[in-house]
């Protein structure tokens, strides 16, 4: 089951995990649409692998199969990347 982390590692943007508006890589690495299209070409900086859309979690399965609250802010290596 995905992590839903809950915010971008370059921004700190939130990213609600029932909302659209995340990519991650295989490894869960989390961005914003804007971070992972303008500042990183679509290529994580952590695994060098790529970032796709990240499917929001619906609703009614969060009280059951919350999303991860651990932020993860990396912002140093998205300005290496970019």
């Amino acid at each position: 089951m995905l992590e839903m982390r809950p915010g971008c590692e370059c921004c700190d943007r939130d990213l609600p995990p029932d909302a659209p508006g995340a990519r991650i890589c295989s490894f869960e690495c989390t961005f914003c649409d804007d971070c992972a299209e303008q500042r990183l070409a679509g290529t994580c900086p952590n695994c060098g692998g790529v970032l796709v859309a990240r499917p929001p979690r619906p609703t009614a399965k969060l009280a059951r199969n919350p999303a991860s609250t651990t932020r993860v802010f990396q912002p140093q290596g998205c300005a290496a990347a970019a």
